[in-house]
Order: structure tokens, then sequence, then C-alpha cells
């Protein structure tokens, strides 16, 4: 079953997830695999704590880091009959699976289901519009900014993050090299932007000047 659900079951900081889906949970440890790329996409996932990332990788060997999820988030929602990407932990997480063909069925009785689905699909597209933006047009200094702000609006912190991905991970999010991603918050902390108390921990110093950059 699929419900709305009305009353935060996450963080005050950050809004309840739109759906909560209603199936087997699953717990993983951290850098395992949920599911791989060009694997039957039978299951549709949500993560309930901890985060994971989606990537794919290049013919030519590369890896290209597709989007960051974090606790409410809904994955593995296909089109087709494969997952298009893999979803990897970045920590300890707990996910819950739902069988694709419930889902469908269910979105079919309900229209507020399908709504629902909806919503999360537009917001995907939206979210790898931005991402296509970031990485066709913006500068280092800019793509990392974006990045950080980012974390901050959805997982509701003020100024001090959470940083679960390593700095190879926000490189290959961000088309740069991992050199790039640390000499950027180097300058970012020698500028007054951030601070760096922490291995997996961003304080962001002067968030408007962050905002400014972006904008």
């Amino acid at each position: 079953m699929l419900s709305v659900i009305h009353a935060p079951t996450l963080s005050p900081a950050r809004p309840p997830p739109a759906l909560v889906l209603d199936g087997l949970h699953l717990s993983h440890g951290r850098d395992e695999t949920i599911f791989h790329q060009d694997q039957s996409a039978d299951r549709v996932f949500q993560l309930i704590s901890g985060s994971l990332r989606t990537c794919r990788i290049l013919r030519d060997g590369r890896r290209q880091i597709e989007a960051f999820h974090f606790p409410g988030d809904v994955f593995g929602l296909e089109s087709g009959p494969t997952y298009r990407a893999s979803a990897e932990t970045l920590s300890e997480t707990l996910v819950r699976a739902m069988p694709r063909a419930a889902l469908d069925n269910l979105a079919a009785e309900r229209g507020d289901v399908a709504r629902r689905l909806l919503e999360l699909t537009t917001d995907s597209l939206r979210r790898s519009q931005d991402h296509a933006l970031t990485l066709g047009r913006r500068a280092a200094c800019e793509r990392v900014a974006a990045l950080l702000l980012d974390l901050a609006e959805r997982t509701g912190a003020q100024a001090l993050l959470d940083v679960p991905m390593t700095r190879q991970d926000m490189a290959d999010y961000l088309g740069l090299t991992i050199e790039t991603v640390s000499r950027t918050l180097t300058q970012f902390q020698h500028d007054g932007l951030i601070a760096l108390p922490a291995a997996r921990k961003v304080l962001l110093r002067d968030r408007a000047a962050l905002e400014a950059m972006v904008d």
C-alpha cells in the first residue's frame, strides 16, 4: 500500500515526504549496492534513513553520479524495464522496497497516488535540468557552491552540513576532478565563505555570498 502522511516523521527542519511506500524494510551498510545499472526494475524504493547516490558507468569507464538521495526520497522509479543507474549507499541506510507492479496497480486505482507520483517525476526532472545547467554553464566554484546549497535545502540544515559523500563523489557529480573540488573548498574556506570543522562537515559561514555566486 501507499499512503499520504500528514504528521512529520523526519527532522522538523525538513518537510515530510509526500508519499510513504508500504513495503519490505531492507537495511544496508555503507558502500553497498541496492540495485545495479541495467538490472530489471521490478521494485521501487524509498529511503527511510541514511543517504545514497545513483550513478552510471560510462562506456569509457568513467563514473557519473546522477543524484544524491536523502530520507523521504523515492528512487528506482523507472519508465523502462531496467534501472538506468545503480543505487549505492553513502552510509548505513534503511529503505522500503515496494514491487513496481503493486505501485502501478495502486496508481491506476487511486488518483491521489497517481498525482503524487507525477509530482515526484516532475521534481526529479527539475533536478535533472538544474544539474544539466550546472554541468554545462557554471564555473567550478559555482558548481561547488550550488551543491552545498542544495545539500542545505534538502537536509534542512541552517548552517552546519553533514556531508555524507566523499570529495570524489562530489567531483563525479559535478563533472570536476577531485583536485578541483578540494582546491575550491579550500578557497571558500580562505575567503570566509565556509569552515571545514571535520572531514564530513561543512559550516556555511556566508550563505548569502554562496547564493549570490550561484544566482
